[in-house]
């Protein structure tokens, strides 16, 4: 059977306090509604109404045309937004699930077994639902002597019988589309809140004698919503730790889980090993035998196997077979270390491509800079690669040797097997097999020492 969703996410998120849409708030690297449109997805949802505000235009630009969209020009209630997708979905879908675009939280399979239960049951609207020892916030299952569904009632509207039941409703329901849309033009704002509650279509559509299933799952982290700061770092903890626990199940190494954080998108293979207080954000893939940290941040980084990364950070950049990176270095977008390259302590590298088997050892800056293979670059090296107006590029290639302290001044070459004398100041090519140097002649002031210190003591006399 095929199975349309309909993501609420037309809400201000006052709570947040903040400026950008509720729903783009991250949680493990990706705006939470994402979350939810690849749970979904995963499930086997085919077909994915967003709803949204009109302030909206984010929540579009990010999602693009992978799902459709519904606006909710006045904010009317839960109810209200379902109605807004009936011109699109009425007599064309037969069955259609109702989430929230704030609850990253869910499992597809838990997702799957909701639309497994309505499908089985033959219901007309099933609701999912979970015990709370603290039901706080939430709206309430309420169900007869006999435990069968009677309503569901919101917390500003329940009595405190009602209020003291812990069974709460999540939010999120399997509906048949002819009697939730009979249903929707039945809601009336005559509540606390006066809005249009999309809770109230369950008990219409039991009073219309349709068939009402709770699927009432044990798992009552899942359904956890985010309204506020507080709650998007709780959700953030937990599913880090899904996510860590996923990794280490697949054969990853973390000596300290509690200090090791995974974004969603990221790919590990089996045998890499996270040292503590290491960051792999993005898209970062990583390949087997690598150790990277401690003290490590690496966002949106391809990393080959064997490649040692400590106390580092690496954004946007390639890191092949056997390299080593650190400690304390910083690598830019554009950067491609290649197979068994270093670049070691206190360096930084911006656009920047090192050799096979080349080394920036120590306290060096590259910038827009290509260095071929074999190549060593002495400590204390910068490439000036910008003008006051215009960036240039190095090139350093194979075999050249590059002593410390030196200064190449961009666009220049050092040509094949060249050398470069420390201290040097270079503002032309190096041609190969050629040494480049480019300092002033050293002069020794024999006694200059003593004839200072003499110099000092008699102003002081005086």
């Amino acid at each position: 059977m095929s199975i349309t969703a309909v993501v609420l996410a037309a809400g201000k998120g006052t709570r947040m306090k903040s400026s950008v849409p509720k729903v783009l708030h991250p949680v493990c690297g990706l705006p939470m509604i994402s979350h939810v449109i690849n749970n979904l997805k995963e499930a086997g949802v085919e077909r994915i109404i967003v709803v949204v505000g009109p302030e909206g235009q984010g929540i579009r630009e990010m999602l693009g045309s992978e799902v459709e969209y519904v606006l909710q020009a006045e904010q009317l209630g839960t109810g209200h937004a379902v109605l807004q997708t009936e011109p699109l979905l009425r007599n064309r879908v037969s069955t259609l699930l109702v989430t929230y675009g704030d609850t990253p939280l869910y499992r597809a399979e838990t997702l799957r077994r909701l639309i497994k239960v309505h499908q089985e049951t033959q219901a007309s609207a099933t609701a999912l639902s979970v015990f709370l020892d603290n039901p706080t916030g939430y709206g309430r299952i309420i169900r007869d002597a006999e435990g069968v569904f009677c309503k569901v009632v919101e917390e500003k509207d329940a009595a405190p019988e009602e209020a003291a039941v812990k069974e709460i409703n999540s939010g999120t329901y399997v509906f048949q589309s002819e009697p939730l849309f009979a249903a929707l033009h039945q809601l009336s704002p005559k509540n606390a809140q006066q809005e249009y509650y999309l809770t109230d279509v369950l008990e219409i559509i039991k009073k219309q004698s349709g068939r009402i299933e709770i699927f009432t799952h044990d798992d009552c982290e899942e359904v956890l919503g985010i309204n506020n700061r507080v709650q998007l770092a709780a959700a953030e903890k937990i599913l880090r730790n899904r996510i860590r626990e996923k990794w280490m199940l697949a054969g990853v190494t973390m000596m300290d889980p509690d200090t090791t954080y995974i974004d969603a998108q990221a790919e590990l293979e089996p045998d890499v090993v996270l040292m503590p207080f290491t960051f792999i954000e993005g898209r970062t893939r990583i390949a087997s035998g690598s150790v990277i940290g401690p003290f490590a941040r690496l966002r949106d980084c391809v990393v080959g196997e064997n490649v040692t990364i400590d106390h580092a950070t690496a954004l946007e950049s390639a890191f092949e077979p056997g390299c080593t990176v650190g400690p304390y270095t910083y690598i830019r977008p554009g950067c491609r270390v290649a197979e068994k390259a270093k670049v070691g302590g206190f360096c930084e590298i911006k656009n920047t491509t090192v050799g096979p088997g080349s080394k920036v050892p120590h306290l060096s800056y590259l910038g827009d800079t290509t260095v071929g293979s074999g190549v060593n670059i002495g400590a204390g090296t910068i490439t000036c690669n910008y003008d006051g107006q215009k960036k240039h590029r190095t090139e350093i290639e194979d075999g050249a040797f590059v002593g410390s302290n030196c200064n190449l001044v961009a666009p220049v070459k050092v040509r094949a097997g060249a050398y470069v004398a420390a201290g040097s100041t270079i503002t032309e090519d190096v041609p190969s097999g050629a040494l480049g140097i480019a300092r002033n002649r050293q002069r020794n002031i024999l006694g200059w020492v003593e004839r200072r210190l003499q110099k000092r003591s008699s102003q002081e006399e005086g």
